[in-house]
């Protein structure tokens, strides 16, 4: 347990410091530690996180060089992050207490339009529309709040 709990660790360490080419950012990695009431520890990176005042806004970025939506298969990576940071309860950094705002970030090539979308994508959208709203999670499309 030891053994995988430093390998974790040095695992996220490492994300935090790596830029993906290929992803679209524009605020500062964080690392994220979930401790669960057993006392076991989880590592994660946020691909940005931004402090808003007493709210910390935790955003996972999906990219497509495209000019349509990044692949349902990257969607739903980010959805399981959204599924980790809409519970999180008590939000720290440095003893200070924050509210979490879990973002999943879409961005594009410039040509993206959310008029011109395909009939799979307008449903993509309609059911991760939905999905955001019970599950209290912001969405981004290219720099602009959708949800």
């Amino acid at each position: 347990m030891k053994l995988s709990r430093d390998f974790a660790e040095r695992a996220q360490r490492s994300e935090s410091l790596t830029t993906q080419p290929k992803e679209n950012l524009s605020g500062v990695k964080g690392k994220c530690t979930i401790t669960n009431y057993l006392g076991g520890h989880y590592y994660f990176t946020c691909d940005e996180v931004e402090i808003h005042g007493q709210d910390i806004y935790l955003i996972e970025a999906k990219h497509t060089n495209k000019d349509k939506l990044p692949s349902t298969g990257d969607v739903k990576d980010g959805l399981l992050k959204m599924m980790l940071f809409t519970n999180l309860k008590d939000v720290r950094i440095e003893g200070v207490r924050y509210n979490p705002i879990p973002i999943l970030k879409l961005t594009t090539a410039d040509g993206f339009r959310l008029n011109s979308l395909s009939s799979s994508d307008e449903k993509c959208l309609a059911a991760l529309k939905e999905e955001a709203q019970l599950n209290g999670f912001r969405v981004i499309i290219n720099e602009d709040f959708w949800i």
